[in-house]
């Protein structure tokens, strides 16, 4: 019986994942997946609770929200793929010199689409010593919206991920102000499923862990062009100049973890974040929400990446 593998977005900051799809890196380690999508990024989560799916790949902050919302939750994340933030802060004048200061005396539009962005900033902007409440934000609109009000001048900086950069450079319409990944980790996009799932089907889970481990590894050695070759499929409306110069930013900028092992400082680090922004009340503890059991296990077979 195949696993149902849910995405919770179309993302060009998933690239590993479809990576992994395209070059059949799930049938190689002899694990049958059927990929599916999630109606809405917020539905993910639930839709692994009600049996709907299998595992999902996605933000922890979905795990830590279901913790908080739906009783009797026992998701745990088990491989990590994405460990910084993907999100930048685009300025239609160059700031070389960049301070979150800065953002103090700026109009800012952030992501709406998701919550995950804006609560790891306004965790930046406290650590800075900045009130996020006092700020001019704009909050509402979607992405694509708040890059067309940038072009036409109606605020000074928007919240946005790939391929906006790109596009916005490519047009010399913006400036890079903060790519957020410099933080440092910040765990954003893990495998996840309920813990029954990691007990009952170990050893097809444990072939999952093994095919993204490979295709990690294949990521790391390959260049910003062969990312984005293959995954084209997976994005037909984007020039593929603009995935290439998207894959190729996020690669420099380390979005990427080469192994599957979700760190406690990621973990954390995110955490601090929902719950300085209120979005959960304490957030559920790295040791209950996150099993590295198989990710180590796999680490310590040193295989090689996919071919």
């Amino acid at each position: 019986m195949a696993i149902t593998l849910q995405e919770s977005l179309r993302a060009v900051f998933y690239a590993p994942l479809y990576v992994a799809l395209a070059r059949d890196a799930f049938t190689a380690e002899g694990v049958e997946i059927e990929f599916v999508s999630s109606p809405r990024p917020q539905d993910a989560a639930l839709r692994l609770m009600d049996g709907t799916v299998d595992v999902c790949w996605g933000g922890p902050m979905r795990v830590m929200e279901t913790y908080q919302t739906v009783p009797g939750c026992d998701i745990v994340c088990f491989a990590e793929v994405v460990t910084r933030d993907p999100f930048l802060l685009m300025g239609r004048e160059p700031r070389a010199a960049f301070k979150l200061a800065d953002l103090e005396t700026a109009t800012l539009a952030t992501v709406s689409e998701v919550p995950t962005p804006w609560l790891c900033l306004q965790h930046d902007l406290r650590l800075a010593g900045i009130d996020p409440t006092t700020m001019k934000r704009v909050a509402n609109r979607i992405m694509a919206e708040n890059v067309a009000a940038l072009r036409r001048g109606e605020i000074d900086v928007v919240q946005v991920f790939e391929p906006f950069p790109s596009l916005l450079i490519a047009d010399k319409a913006a400036h890079i102000w903060y790519a957020a990944a410099q933080r440092g980790p910040t765990s954003y996009t893990t495998f996840y499923a309920r813990r029954g799932l990691l007990t009952q089907r170990r050893d097809e889970v444990m072939r999952m862990v093994r095919a993204i481990q490979r295709t990690e590894k294949w990521v790391k050695a390959a260049s910003g062009k062969e990312i984005a070759a293959t995954i084209a499929h997976y994005f037909p409306d984007l020039p593929p100049t603009i995935l290439e110069a998207a894959c190729v930013r996020y690669k420099g900028f380390g979005i990427w973890n080469d192994t599957p092992i979700l760190s406690k400082q990621g973990y954390d680090r995110l955490r601090d974040g929902l719950v300085s922004g209120g979005f959960v009340s304490t957030g559920v503890p790295f040791e209950v929400a996150v099993d590295n059991s198989l990710a180590r296990t796999v680490v310590d077979e040193n295989l090689p990446p996919l071919a």
